[in-house]
């Protein structure tokens, strides 16, 4: 099983690329242009928006470990099964560390704790599947097989660490998130409620917003290419689905607090 193969074979034909250079630069670019797309294109139906027009549902946790997997997945295929032509280093380790720390959360756990129990359309879940997938081989190939960082300058980088300090702070943000919107579901009640604390005093999805923050944290302490255009697809994607969001409480609840913005305090 020899991971760079298979990627010759069937994804540099994709982006007509000859070797790994062309191919993560031209799937950066790729990442934009969805990022930009996701602005235009109709919003995907999930959760309390589900429509089964486009095909049938999918069990929800299941669709949300099968979905995510690929981004944790692919990477460590490539350190295990790969050349790691370039992964030598502490610095390439812990910069690839953060984006299979966040799948692996997305993947396995969040899946077990999540309360919704309505199925994932297909088309939804397939559309997930293929972008995680996308994002496994880029940001796996990036840190495993294309930019050595060297240990002894990159460790004395301030970016580097204030980069991997919002990384955290970010996850803390959305994990702490997640558990208030679980815990806003008890025994068998189905309904939703406001929920309140913590930083939903302020926004209405911060559970996005630390996802951003996680995202722009890890672009940070890299400053690498692919890491930088995922912060701003998570920013643009995240963010619509926040207003989304924000729109519907205000629609659902007549006493919905007037001052919260939907993902990003005091501004959005």
């Amino acid at each position: 099983f020899i991971p760079e193969a298979l990627i010759q074979s069937y994804v540099y034909p994709v982006f007509l690329a000859s070797n790994d250079e062309e191919l993560i630069t031209r799937m950066c670019y790729g990442t934009l242009i969805y990022a930009f797309l996701t602005l235009v294109l109709p919003e995907a139906p999930y959760g309390r928006y589900t429509n089964y027009k486009f095909g049938f549902g999918v069990p929800v946790k299941l669709a949300w470990c099968l979905q995510e997997c690929p981004s944790f997945i692919i990477p460590v295929c490539l350190v295990v099964y790969g050349k790691q032509t370039a992964y030598r280093g502490v610095v390439n380790q812990m910069c690839l560390g953060m984006f299979v720390m966040h799948y692996f959360q997305r993947s396995f756990i969040y899946p077990l704790v999540m309360k919704s129990q309505r199925p994932v359309p297909f088309l939804t879940f397939f559309c997930a599947f293929l972008t995680c997938s996308y994002n496994g081989i880029l940001h796996g190939l990036y840190f495993v097989n294309f930019c050595h960082y060297k240990n002894e300058e990159w460790m004395y980088s301030p970016t580097f660490y204030i980069g991997f300090a919002l990384f955290l702070y970010g996850m803390k943000i959305n994990l702490g998130a997640d558990s208030t919107l679980k815990n806003l579901r008890s025994g068998n009640e189905t309904g939703y409620k406001i929920p309140t604390g913590g930083l939903f005093e302020r926004i209405s999805c911060p559970n996005y917003f630390g996802e951003i923050v996680e995202m722009w944290g890890y672009a940070l302490a890299s400053l690498a290419p692919p890491a930088a255009a995922h912060a701003v697809f998570t920013t643009l994607f995240l963010s619509r689905r926040a207003l989304q969001h924000h729109q519907w409480y205000l629609k659902k609840f007549e006493d919905y607090p007037k001052n919260r913005k939907a993902i990003f305090p005091f501004l959005l």
